[in-house]
């Protein structure tokens, strides 16, 4: 009788101390590794707070390169990706358990710039052509153009060197240490002034694609499935603030911000990649990530054998969708 009194102190005692979880945000962890005018409704969801509007407190990490983020998803640190299809299919291979739950841009959005020596696609034989990293989405957009210009690295000499992040991808072709680079057209556009030529402008070749996408643990849709929701909500109503005629400045101010540039134009031209690459009804491209496979599977065999279907869960998004969630966020946010 005397121990009752002394387990109901320590009991209030453990009970008081303990984390309270009702109505708590949920923290979740989600690496990037692209900076672009087309990851800022990522930014600006976590700034404005839309992530917290939903109960999730997101962390968003950028990790430079597809071989961090491969890391960090295997081990668990992170539960989502904003990523590629490249990135999903080799992970996959690699026996990570992923799904593609969204695409916001399901076209190549690059081009390939070259220096002004170079003028057609024949003179990029035995050239070097800078992408951001191997096995990253820019590195199978550049794979996929020079097919599209009816090359190959292997038969054409063509060196594939990781230089960077776009920025230092320009830095690397006016310095001469690339020949040629693949670049969001924002990018290119800039360089076509200066005049650099601008070999395939791909995006505007509608080529399907899997860029800009969310990507997931299957482990953590299968337990989280509330959670995972919710974090699509934040980054949706961050596309709807992004697409917004009248969000217009402070998402400009948003690109020159987290992009660390100060030239308004290259903003501004960043603003209309944006607006012409993001799709509104963001489901996951199956086309988009058989496209990367097909190529993908000259180089690695595993990825051959993969079923594209079982990569990709739409429900989500069909769900947001059905419910007239999707069509809600863009009409209060003036979206056509």
């Amino acid at each position: 009788m005397r121990n009752k009194p002394y387990c109901l102190v320590t009991w209030i005692i453990c009970l008081l101390a303990a984390p309270i979880t009702v109505g708590a945000a949920q923290e979740v962890m989600l690496g990037y590794a692209n900076i672009s005018a087309r990851v800022s409704p990522l930014w600006i969801a976590r700034e404005k707070g839309f992530f917290s509007k939903y109960g999730v407190q997101l962390q968003a990490v950028f990790m430079p390169g597809a071989p961090a983020l491969f890391a960090t998803l295997a081990t668990g640190q992170v539960q989502l990706a904003n990523s590629g299809g490249s990135t999903a299919l080799g992970a996959v291979a690699g026996g990570l358990d992923l799904k593609v739950i969204g695409t916001f841009t399901s076209r190549i959005p690059y081009d390939i710039v070259a220096s002004p020596a170079i003028k057609e696609a024949k003179d990029l034989r035995g050239k070097r052509l800078g992408i951001q990293a191997i096995g990253g989405t820019i590195w199978m957009a550049g794979l996929l153009g020079l097919e599209h210009l009816g090359l190959d690295p292997r038969r054409d000499s063509i060196q594939v060197v990781a230089a960077g992040e776009q920025t230092l991808l320009t830095q690397a072709l006016e310095k001469g240490t690339v020949d040629a680079i693949v670049v969001d057209s924002a990018f290119s556009n800039t360089l076509k002034t200066r005049g650099y030529s601008i070999l395939a402008e791909l995006s505007k070749s509608n080529i399907p694609f899997v860029s800009n996408g969310i990507v997931a643990r299957g482990s953590f849709l299968q337990q989280q499935p509330d959670v995972a929701r919710n974090v699509v909500k934040g980054w949706l109503e961050g596309v709807a603030y992004a697409l917004s005629p009248k969000m217009k400045p402070a998402v400009i101010a948003a690109i020159m911000r987290y992009l660390k540039i100060t030239d308004p134009d290259l903003a501004e031209r960043g603003y209309q990649d944006l607006q012409q690459a993001t799709d509104r009804k963001p489901f996951p491209s199956l086309d988009g990530l058989r496209n990367v496979q097909r190529l993908m599977a000259q180089r690695n065999p595993a990825v051959a054998g993969l079923k594209t279907e079982s990569l990709v869960d739409g429900r989500i998004m069909r769900e947001l969708d059905d419910s007239g969630f999707i069509d809600q966020l863009y009409a209060n946010y003036g979206v056509k």
